[in-house]
């Protein structure tokens, strides 16, 4: 009898022991609890970059706030890239209203000037009316740009890959530019090899790739009075390289060229007017035909666009 009291006595304390521990366990993980929860209240109203750091033996909460941490990681890389684009965006209106307020402007002033001399002669009324149309294709043209940039961020622009003759559609481009090039002095250095070479692309993506880049050697490479486009492939791909010598772009530019109406300081006077939009337009179409784009640059010896596309084979091939 007195053994039995005595274990009885020993599982009781046993119990109580355990129920103590368990309450000690208990108290410990709602004290934690609670601490995650204040912090993740702190962090989320002051948007801070703080880290729950919670020092725990328990598996669990362990596991909890490694989850939470990895939410409050993307969570910070989102508002990083969401300011980063806000920025963005804030830059490009404030371009694209420069951009507007400019041939606006030059538009009421023909406009006035027509209005203030009704007895002008013919050939000035022409001459003014002439100004006033290219004025308005300048803005047509620019917010066609952002249309047309918008589209392919949102993913609305679907283009349709085929087995494209490179060859060719660099030969057609390069001689839309040709007359000018000789015209204003420069010499155009043409590398196109005389066996076939074909990509996978869309062809109105590439003729505006191509006009992009060739207009854009010319208006910042014409000091270097040359002009390049070459076409050359390996194994696997089909490469275009677009290049001049002229001033080129600076180290710390060299990452910026694709942002939204990011442009040269000399862009910004009439001669070398550019909307900011073209390169990074470009580059969204070379992407979406599943190819990439670089930028390389040495002033005044070589500064070179390239692109590549998937080599396509000689069979025609046809896919969306």
């Amino acid at each position: 009898m007195t053994m039995l009291i005595a274990m009885l006595s020993v599982l009781v304390v046993l119990l109580a022991g355990l129920n103590l521990w368990q309450y000690m366990a208990r108290k410990k993980r709602d004290a934690s609890l609670l601490e995650i929860s204040r912090k993740l209240s702190r962090i989320i109203e002051e948007q801070s970059a703080e880290r729950l750091l919670l020092f725990t033996s328990d598996p669990y909460l362990q596991a909890i706030v490694s989850e939470i941490e990895q939410l409050l990681n993307e969570n910070q890389k989102m508002n990083a890239r969401f300011a980063r684009t806000e920025q963005s965006m804030k830059k490009m209106l404030a371009n694209i209203s420069h951009d507007l307020k400019t041939p606006l402007t030059v538009i009421l002033g023909y406009i006035e000037i027509i209005q203030g001399d009704p007895a002008m002669e013919r050939e000035e009324h022409a001459r003014l009316l002439l100004g006033m149309k290219n004025k308005t294709m300048e803005i047509i043209a620019l917010m066609n740009s952002f249309f047309d940039l918008a589209k392919l961020e949102a993913g609305d622009q679907q283009l349709l890959l085929t087995k494209v003759h490179m060859n060719e559609i660099c030969k057609k481009n390069i001689l839309t530019f040709y007359e000018f090039v000789q015209s204003s002095g420069m010499e155009a250095v043409i590398d196109i090899p005389d066996h076939p070479v074909y990509a996978y692309g869309d062809e109105e993506a590439l003729e505006r790739v191509l006009t992009n880049l060739l207009s854009n050697a010319i208006r910042y490479g014409r000091d270097g009075r040359t002009l390049g486009l070459t076409l050359t492939a390996d194994e696997t791909h089909a490469i275009v390289e677009v290049w001049d010598r002229g001033k080129g772009i600076q180290e710390q530019n060299l990452e910026r060229v694709f942002e939204r109406m990011f442009t040269l300081e000399e862009s910004r006077n009439r001669t070398f007017q550019g909307s900011g939009l073209g390169l990074t337009i470009t580059k969204r179409l070379v992407e979406a035909m599943d190819g990439t784009i670089q930028l390389h640059s040495i002033p005044y010896e070589r500064t070179i666009f390239s692109f590549k596309l998937r080599k396509a084979a000689d069979a025609n091939v046809r896919f969306s």
